[in-house]
């Protein structure tokens, strides 16, 4: 057989076994070695994105059949249930993330307080939303002394996609509602509806 022939064929199997070892290394602990719900949840915060609510819910809800306290599975069933208006499911199911989680979450725990933090931020936006300024505040208040990165907003590629160069966070609202909750109650604007309507959900 010719020699080139034979080179051209070892570097192509060469090649082909090289790719195949990287797209296993990178498809694996998606598909094979992640844990019990985690493609699950991934489904569903694919489907929180697309707004979808009852779809994704249904896909939160089989990650907690296969893993019954999935973190990331409750967090997306949460905000499911409150993007959708059924505000006290919504309610429950972030106090039962904050209930499992405050009390043993380890500092070295960074998907843990991140989960934590978004939990106490997306339960004060409930209450926000529900004209429970001080409770809200409160929420707001404890999602950034556990990790206020985590609940610090959209990235830049979500500020172009969707047009809003400068979004609300946590962060600004908590201390917008410290100004307006020091006023008379007479003089206090809690809402702006415009502005309230160019907010998008977030899943820290």
């Amino acid at each position: 057989m010719n020699a080139a022939v034979l080179r051209r064929f070892a570097l192509l199997l060469l090649v082909t076994g090289f790719v195949l070892v990287t797209v296993w290394a990178v498809v694996r602990p998606y598909f094979f070695d992640a844990p019990d719900g985690d493609f699950e949840t991934r489904q569903g915060d694919i489907l929180l994105t697309d707004r979808k609510w009852d779809l994704a819910l249904e896909r939160f809800q089989a990650a907690l059949a296969l893993s019954p306290e999935h973190r990331g599975a409750w967090m997306g069933k949460a905000i499911a249930y409150l993007q959708s208006g059924r505000t006290a499911e919504a309610d429950a199911a972030f106090s039962h993330v904050i209930e499992r989680l405050g009390p043993k979450v380890a500092a070295d725990d960074t998907t843990g307080r991140a989960v934590l933090a978004g939990a106490y931020a997306n339960r004060g936006i409930l209450h926000d939303r529900e004209g429970r300024f001080e409770a809200a505040l409160a929420d707001y208040r404890k999602a950034l002394a556990i990790d206020a990165g985590a609940v610090d907003g959209p990235g830049l590629m979500d500020k172009i996609l969707f047009g809003n160069a400068q979004p609300s966070t946590v962060a600004k609202r908590a201390a917008y509602l410290e100004r307006q909750l020091a006023l008379p109650e007479d003089q206090r604007l809690l809402r702006v509806p415009e502005l309230d309507a160019r907010q998008r959900m977030h899943k820290p």
